[in-house]
């Protein structure tokens, strides 16, 4: 299909399995255009569409991919993305600044390069940035980042460029942040991608249909396990204070009245290392019908988290693109409200739907505008 408004020149930040597996998906889709789009929400955005998304610029802190082209680097260990077979990139991977970015589970798997001061980076990425033309960074730093993704918050700030911030440190719903973006009329989405069928998404619908169904939920729990990086990555508890915070008001934010702290528990749980890009969620919820009669919902999803995100970031990236369009500034308050769990506003699901569909004619009235 032919373009109506351009193409949509996109910088990553952590070239790892997420990105791999977006970067991936969108040349399938280019390389079969007879197939339908499955996991995207939104077909046409404004005239925007999954082929005219391109990535002109990456970023890594990893000694085998700093330096690569960006096909040779979506595959490089420790990805384990592999479903098709990439063309070659003139995208050459340019090195990000380490900070808070590698956990010390993953270091020796990262092998992270440290070869230029913090100065000379920001000031190397900004000139790359322009020279590339990139107007959107998206976000994929491992959970845990908070300075790295704050630095890259300022770099976007700094170049003018829109942030989508696929991770759990808070920038879009930050109050400061948020305003240091307004002011700069500079859009930002954020923060912590949803899945397409994840485990945050159902458990969501679930705690909202309870609610909508007039039944009562006491306890709740929501376990994770996988086999990547990204879990090994959260072996180190200390990294997951963010994480479990966007995870928790996710679903908190369905309910009538706040479940007690104690009867909630929303996390990863562990590392089991063959389970490689799968994703395994046990989901549990306790509560209340008529007389007090109970019901249990206890619930199993097999899930690739790659694939899971990837047609939120696909329709994270065009909001960003209509936002740079009409000039807007700060969060994109609607797109962050359906595509992030933690985002500046928190809605139901169908009242962010509605609103995002109302931001893509036009007629949101945006912060910041």
């Amino acid at each position: 299909m032919v373009s109506r408004m351009g193409k949509i020149k996109c910088g990553v930040v952590g070239v790892g399995n997420c990105f791999a597996g977006l970067y991936q998906g969108l040349h399938y889709y280019k390389e079969n255009p007879e197939k339908g789009v499955i996991g995207l929400m939104h077909q046409d955005m404004a005239g925007y569409r999954t082929q005219d998304i391109e990535f002109v610029s990456a970023f890594d802190v990893g000694s085998n991919k700093v330096g690569k082209s960006l096909d040779e680097a979506t595959y490089a260990e420790p990805n384990m993305v592999d479903w098709i077979r990439l063309p070659k990139s003139d995208v050459i991977v340019q090195e990000s600044p380490v900070l808070d970015g590698v956990g010390k589970y993953v270091e020796d798997v990262i092998k992270p390069v440290t070869n230029k001061p913090i100065s000379q980076l920001r000031e190397d990425i900004k000139k790359h940035i322009k020279e590339t033309g990139t107007e959107i960074i998206v976000s994929y730093l491992p959970v845990g980042s908070q300075k790295a993704a704050e630095f890259w918050a300022e770099t976007c700030l700094e170049a003018g460029v829109a942030f989508v911030n696929c991770m759990p440190v808070f920038i879009a719903s930050d109050p400061d942040w948020e305003k240091k973006f307004r002011e700069k009329k500079v859009p930002v989405i954020g923060d912590d991608i949803k899945g397409q069928i994840g485990a945050t998404i159902v458990h969501r619908v679930l705690t909202r249909l309870t609610q909508d169904r007039g039944a009562e939920l006491d306890k709740t729990y929501q376990l994770n396990v996988g086999g990547n990086t990204d879990f090994q990555n959260m072996l180190e508890r200390s990294r997951l204070e963010s994480k479990k915070v966007s995870k928790t008001e996710s679903v908190q934010s369905q309910m009538k009245n706040r479940i007690p702290e104690e009867n909630i528990h929303i996390g990863p749980s562990d590392h089991v290392p063959f389970l490689q890009n799968t994703k395994l969620c046990f989901l549990y919820m306790e509560g209340r019908q008529w007389a007090d009669i109970p019901y249990k919902i206890d619930l199993k999803l097999d899930v690739d988290d790659k694939a899971n995100s990837a047609g939120i970031v696909v329709d994270a990236v065009r909001a960003a693109k209509i936002a740079l369009d009409r000039g807007y500034g700060g969060a994109i308050e609607s797109a962050s409200a359906y595509l992030m769990k933690h985002p500046p506003v928190q809605m139901s699901d169908p009242e962010a739907k509605a609103a995002l569909e109302y931001f893509i004619m036009g007629k949101e009235q945006k912060l910041g505008k």
